[in-house]
């Protein structure tokens, strides 16, 4: 029997579940985690799409969003704007 790797892409198809990992991820991960996590996000919505929506090309977004990356903040606000996310920051409770 034949398995397929596991791909957190092929799970985000509502913006439910896109804010939900996103959240889950920002609370508990660190800035790389964070980082992929966008990356799986555009991956779901579509890299072609994304790349349009930024102006930034597929290679470069494969490459910002990639293990280890350190992609500067414009890229992952245009990235954020374009998978429909933006950024709040609650006050942290006591």
């Amino acid at each position: 029997m034949e398995t397929s790797k596991f791909d957190i892409a092929d799970y985000l198809d509502s913006n439910e579940m896109i804010a939900g990992y996103l959240n889950t991820v920002l609370a508990e991960g660190n800035e790389s985690d964070i980082i992929i996590a966008i990356g799986h996000i555009a991956k779901s919505i579509g890299m072609t799409k994304i790349a349009q929506e930024t102006g930034l090309s597929r290679p470069s977004l494969y490459k910002a969003l990639s293990d280890g990356a350190k992609p500067q903040f414009e890229t992952i606000m245009k990235v954020l704007r374009a998978i429909g996310g933006q950024i709040q920051v609650n006050p942290l409770s006591a």
